[in-house]
Formats: structure tokens, sequence, C-alpha cells
């Protein structure tokens, strides 16, 4: 029997790579979007358009239709989340979402890598609005008051929900064009400038593996009721993860320490060294492993992949443009030291 699914968003980062594997495995796919993003999906994959933000709009779209299952790229906040489980309680047999690991990063008192069951426990306050950390913030703590809904909807109805939680996503598609910052800098020659702090580690996800880990659990019907670390395998420092980038793209590497200050002041962060975020969540993934039999391709291989890809898809971010003013700061770095 064919599985009907829709996808809510599809059409970049996660979304192309979850329509191939579930066109794959079969499914009739379904993609509803808000139809501004160009759309390279395969002809034969239905869409529907409707901000999904506004509950009307999503309602209107649906109206009359049930999913065997349905995956939500885009949902952010707990208003959201209560409008999706009202309008499709009993009209979907499993919905799978995308959580995040800053669920963890707005908990109070947690060591890294942080366990599923670290989940419950105090909320930091809330920063001040004009501060840096406000977005970051507001961001985990919405994504929580979502994952708290839908925990609820299934406690009390079994709206069956499936929580995923991801750290950093390093996809093809990217539209952060994260590794794709690093990657330019290597090409150029000249070192990359990351800030001397903090240091996390940097433990992310491969895009290709979260779509595939999806199409597992709605294979065997798992995780309904139940939120789940996706992440990558290998736990690693930005040192180490330049290294194996640089062995990648057949690049040396060469990395400055600058101070966060100077480099937040000259306007250089996020786009010189994306990792080197203070919201930057590190998971455990053993759950993931041990219960849900799920696996993650290795480091090195998915590196390969996305170098390849970038050089057969040429482009400049928009975030090298202050390359200049980086070299200037790591030449006055070396000099001071």
């Amino acid at each position: 029997m064919t599985t009907r699914t829709l996808l809510i968003g599809g059409t970049r980062n996660l979304g192309p790579a979850i329509v191939a594997e579930l066109r794959d495995a079969g499914h009739a796919l379904t993609v509803l979007t808000r139809g501004r993003t160009p759309d390279v999906l395969p002809a034969d994959v239905e869409r529907l358009h409707a901000d999904r933000g506004a509950a009307a709009q999503l309602a209107a779209a649906l109206a009359g239709r049930d999913f065997d299952a349905v995956v939500d790229t885009t949902l952010y906040t707990g208003a959201e989340a209560r409008a999706a489980a009202a309008l499709l309680d009993g009209r979907v047999g499993h919905y799978l979402w995308i959580s995040t690991g800053q669920v963890y990063l707005v908990r109070e008192g947690l060591a890294r890598p942080f366990r599923e069951e670290d989940y419950a426990g105090p909320v930091m306050a809330e920063p001040p609005r004009e501060g840096p950390d406000w977005d970051d913030w507001t961001y985990g703590a919405e994504k929580r008051a979502a994952e708290d809904v839908f925990a609820e909807a299934w406690a009390a109805r079994g709206f069956p929900a499936t929580s995923l939680r991801l750290p950093m996503v390093n996809s093809e598609r990217d539209h952060y064009d994260r590794l794709l910052n690093y990657l330019v800098r290597l090409d150029d020659g000249g070192p990359i400038v990351a800030p001397d702090q903090p240091r996390f580690a940097l433990r992310h996800v491969y895009g290709g593996d979260v779509a595939r880990a999806i199409r597992s659990l709605l294979a065997r019907g798992l995780g309904r009721g139940d939120a789940i670390n996706l992440s990558q395998d290998e736990t690693l420092s930005l040192e180490d993860f330049l290294a194996r980038l640089g062995v990648a793209a057949e690049r040396p590497v060469a990395l400055v320490r600058a101070p966060r200050a100077r480099m937040d002041a000259a306007g250089l962060l996020p786009a010189a060294s994306p990792f080197s975020g203070r919201w930057m969540s590190e998971l455990d993934n053993r759950r993931s492993r041990e219960v849900y039999g799920l696996a993650y391709t290795p480091l090195r291989d998915y590196l390969a992949r996305l170098v390849a890809w970038h050089r057969a898809h040429p482009r400049v971010p928009a975030g090298y443009a202050r390359r200049a003013a980086e070299l200037a700061l790591a030449r006055e770095v070396d000099a001071e030291r």
C-alpha cells in the first residue's frame, strides 16, 4: 500500500534530501510551502502553497485530507505546534518534526554532550532583548514550547508526534553557507580566522543522515511520543575539523585565533568561522543507535561528498565580502604575538 506523506517545507536545506529518500521508499508525496523559494523538486511531487504560520491558510490548504505521515521541517513555536496538533488530530498516522539541540542550551546546569534525559528541568531566564543571546534563547525556548505541546498531546490523546533534535546540520543545500564559508577561505590560501572563545567541541549531523533517519522511523513505525537526538558519531575540535576538511578539499589549513570582541566589532562573525558560535549544541546519539537502530555517515565520507558538491556548484557566499578585513586582523594578531 502506498504511504501518503505530507512534507511541510521542502525546497531548501533538508527538504530535497527528504523528498529523495521518501520517493525512493515509494511514498506518494505532497509538499506544502509558501511558494517563495525556487523549487527543484521532481514533477511527480504534489505542491500545495500556504503560510504554515497562518493557521487559517494551513487549514484551508489541507481541508478534507489526511495522511499516513507528516514530516514538518518548518515548525518553530509553541503556537505553531498547537495549531498543527489540533488541525491534524485524527488525520495523521505519524508526525515527525524537526526540533533542535538548543532545547538543551536554554536549560540550566547541563554538561555536554546532552542526552535525551537531560531535557526536563529549569530553563534559564530570558536574556535582555537588546543583547546578543536573545534570538538564540528564543529559538531554543520556543522549540521547547513546541515539544511540550506535542508531549501533552501524546499523553492526552495519543497524537503520534516524534521530535527529532538536531545539532548544526551540514548539508549540500545549507542556505546558511556554513561549510562553504570555510571552503572558499581554504581555496584562497589564506588563514581561517576564528574567535579565541568559546571553543566548544563540534558534533554536527549530515543532512543525508537526517533524511535516512526519517525514512527509517516511518518505515518501521517507531518513535511516536518520543524525542530523539540525531548526531554524527565523531566529536572533534575546530582544529581537527578543519584538518579533515583540508584533506577532503586538498588544501593546506592555517588557523589564527583572534579576540572575539575584535571580530565582533569588525563584523566578521559568524561568516569568518560559522562553527565558533556560542549556541552550538553537542548531542549524545547513543539512544538513536541503540534503541532505534539508526546509523551515521563517517565524517570523512560526508565531507568528501560536500566538497564534491560545492566544486560542482561553485558559488561565493555573501559572508566572504569581508575577507580582506579578516586577513588584516590575522596579520595584526600575528604581529602582536
